[in-house]
């Protein structure tokens, strides 16, 4: 009686002992003595499927550049050493992580891998300013996008005729001039400020620490104790709170205008007013040969008023040049008062995205027009952004 066969599957790269090899797709049978029984053998060929990826595997980091090494991944332009740069980390079919490089500006969205700043790795450890940078840069993306859906919705209900594609076109224009509008009013001046165009050096003029350079604009970075509000007290320097001479120089060059200014600080920074100098020094641009010494007589200058009246202040030094005579054609600094330039800059960038009450906010400066005053740009500065302006000798009660 015969025996009931039994199968085996044995796979392309198997071999038995004593049995040949089968080297094909097709299934081979071989009878043997009546001692064995009957093989079967069959393999297949099967595709190797990768494992998918997923959104999931994808994050983002952030940290200040080691060295100046890396490239940015948009631009092709190196990153500095110890600038702000952004990475996209994914993960290849085989585990290992893959980085990519940006600039904070250069970050591509349309990788569609969206996270709250607060869930970077790595943004816990930056400086509070570029942590700021980076949570107005993920809020400006986030309102464009809902503005191009917006758009897209809008189109779609206009439907594919011409003469509704063209209404739909001239509504989205009214639309975004509606917009601009808006954030011009709002906003007045907007500046290309990312943590990437922030220096540590003013041209050839070394910074003192936690004072940094934007443009044509010298600024202290944070202050101890430093804390973001809706209510701005605003003072210009010379003049308002220091008394100095444009004869004299040097970091102690200077005394209190008036001795009710440290309680008078004090008392607002206890009501929880911000406090932060706007202040103009051309000197330091015109002074090529001297520009270090300038420098370090402005920023030593301001130093020690702070520690004189120990109260935390934020504090912009204007570097620029006004029009002159001989420059007809010039166009004057926008960060130099009595352009708004410096204030924008703070609400913009340097205030949390903080909105301010201008109802409770103001400016206090010298330069009111008057007889014997230097100049009108304090209160002019005042009017152009729309705070309510006070003269020094009437803010501190002399």
């Amino acid at each position: 009686m015969l025996a009931i066969p039994r199968f085996f599957v044995i796979s392309k790269s198997s071999r038995l002992a004593g049995f040949p090899r089968i080297v094909s797709n097709s299934v081979r049978i071989r009878s043997f003595p009546s001692s064995s029984r009957l093989f079967c053998s069959c393999s297949e060929n099967r595709p190797h499927m990768a494992p998918p990826t997923s959104s999931s595997s994808t994050k983002i980091s952030v940290e200040y550049a080691k060295s100046n090494r890396s490239t940015c991944k948009k631009c092709s332009q190196k990153i500095d050493a110890k600038s702000l740069r952004l990475a996209l980390v994914t993960r290849d079919n085989r585990g290992y992580d893959i980085v990519k490089w940006h600039h904070l500006d250069c970050f591509p969205f349309d990788s569609k891998i969206l996270a709250s700043s607060e869930s970077i790795e790595g943004f816990s450890s930056l400086q509070r300013s570029d942590q700021d940078a980076i949570k107005k840069f993920f809020a400006e993306h986030d309102k464009s996008q809902e503005v191009c859906k917006v758009s897209e919705d809008t189109q779609k209900e206009l439907g594919e005729c011409d003469s509704k594609r063209r209404k739909a076109h001239e509504t989205t224009e009214d639309v975004q001039n509606e917009v601009q509008e808006s954030v011009t009013k709002k906003s007045k001046v907007v500046f290309d400020y990312s943590a990437s165009n922030v220096k540590d050096k003013y041209k050839d003029a070394t910074l003192s620490p936690k004072w940094k350079a934007f443009k044509t604009v010298i600024f202290l970075e944070e202050d101890d104790g430093l804390h973001a509000s809706n209510k701005i007290a605003a003072f210009d320097f010379d003049g308002c709170l220091a008394k100095t001479s444009v004869n004299k120089s040097g970091a102690d060059a200077w005394s209190l205008l008036y001795s009710s200014i440290p309680d008078k600080l004090q008392s607002l920074y206890n009501d929880g007013y911000k406090l932060v100098i706007f202040t103009n020094e051309s000197n330091i641009e015109r002074w090529k040969n001297k520009r270090q010494a300038a420098v370090d007589s402005k920023v030593g200058r301001l130093n020690n008023f702070i520690k004189k009246v120990m109260v935390p202040i934020q504090v912009f030094i204007a570097c620029g040049l006004g029009k002159s005579g001989k420059a007809v054609n010039k166009e004057e600094d926008p960060f130099r008062k009595p352009q708004p330039g410096m204030w924008h800059l703070m609400e913009q960038h340097f205030n949390s995205g903080i909105p301010i009450d201008m109802d409770q906010s103001f400016y206090v400066g010298d330069a009111a027009g008057r007889k014997d005053d230097h100049s009108d740009a304090d209160i002019k500065f005042a009017e152009a952004i729309g705070l309510k302006f006070h003269v020094p000798e009437e803010f501190f009660d002399v």
